[in-house]
């Protein structure tokens, strides 16, 4: 039985596996060898970090050497939404749709902003 990582944000979590052919799979009831628990309580907040390339917090607790291969792959390993949005809706729409999407949460954080002031 391989390594497992658990994943959780306040009350959901989900356990992955690696597999030999570098991928995850779901698995269930497993040993946890790494725990990463976000930290952030808004999904607009981790949204926005995303798209503006950060992180979102993480509290991380277990295996040091997995989680520094985790950490690696999170920082060299990118995720290119409008490459995936544009097989389904092609090129234009795909950069439309991220560029509002980005646009929104800009907007979301200056009122949030305004409102905590």
């Amino acid at each position: 039985m391989g390594r497992c990582i658990q994943l959780q944000w306040q009350d959901k979590l989900i356990q992955l596996a690696p597999t030999p052919a570098g991928m995850f799979e779901r698995v269930n009831g497993q040993r946890t060898d790494l725990k990463l628990t976000l930290t952030d309580a808004s999904p607009l907040d981790m949204a926005a970090a995303v798209l503006q390339g950060e992180k979102p917090g993480v509290h991380v607790e277990g295996d040091v050497q997995l989680a520094a291969e985790v950490n690696w792959l999170i920082d060299h390993v990118r995720w290119d939404v409008t490459e995936d949005l544009s097989v389904w809706l092609g090129d234009a729409a795909a950069h439309t749709l991220v560029g509002l999407g980005q646009q929104a949460v800009q907007a979301i954080r200056q009122l949030a902003r305004k409102a905590a002031s």
